[in-house]
């Protein structure tokens, strides 16, 4: 099965600053290339997730219904692009509630596999695209490829600092979609 695993803010959509959240359908902008990347890889044939951190919602810097309008058009702008989202997981909880879908716990990452009817076998040769040292730690938790982009919050000096090592490093999403095309290719062909 191909499957990736994308972080929403810093991936698809513009980082909005450290301690900042998109709360607004107007503040939402894409990366350049992200809409390509994602359309790419769903005529790959990849099932594609979006698993994210939004503590703002937890915190009360924005509300609920913000986020799923800011969601639903997330979604139809990806569509309208011929790209597909199978399904959007997000913890809205605060960093300090022990929630499991709250990266780098890997709560939403489970759902997801159950949502496909499988067994977490299937992350393993998975891909999780992130821009945070967490996004990377929730990546190696699951058991997926990893890779970081450059067009978020984190930089490499962050991971060499916390001494994580993603599979693969790239400057954005459309870096990382030809990443992810051509290494599912060599997976196919050490099988």
């Amino acid at each position: 099965m191909k499957l990736v695993f994308l972080d929403r803010d810093g991936v698809i959509n513009k980082f909005p600053g450290n301690g900042k959240y998109v709360t607004k359908v107007k503040n939402f902008h894409f990366i350049p290339g992200s809409l390509e990347a994602i359309k790419n890889m769903t005529d790959a044939g990849y099932t594609i997730f979006v698993v994210s951190n939004q503590a703002g919602v937890g915190k009360g810097v924005f509300t609920q219904t913000k986020l799923d309008q800011i969601t639903a058009r997330m979604l139809r702008d990806i569509e309208k692009s011929g790209g597909k989202i199978r399904e959007v997981f997000y913890s809205t909880a605060r960093s300090d509630a022990g929630c499991q879908d709250r990266k780098p716990n890997i709560g939403s990452i489970r759902k997801a596999v159950q949502l496909l009817k499988k067994d977490m076998h299937v992350v393993k040769n998975a891909f999780f695209v992130g821009d945070t040292v967490t996004d990377m730690a929730t990546g190696r938790n699951a058991g997926c490829r990893t890779i970081f982009v450059l067009s978020g919050r984190s930089d490499r000096e962050r991971l060499r600092e916390k001494k994580i090592k993603p599979d693969y490093v790239a400057k954005n999403l459309l870096e990382a979609s030809k990443i992810i095309l051509n290494g599912y290719a060599e997976v196919k062909k050490k099988r």
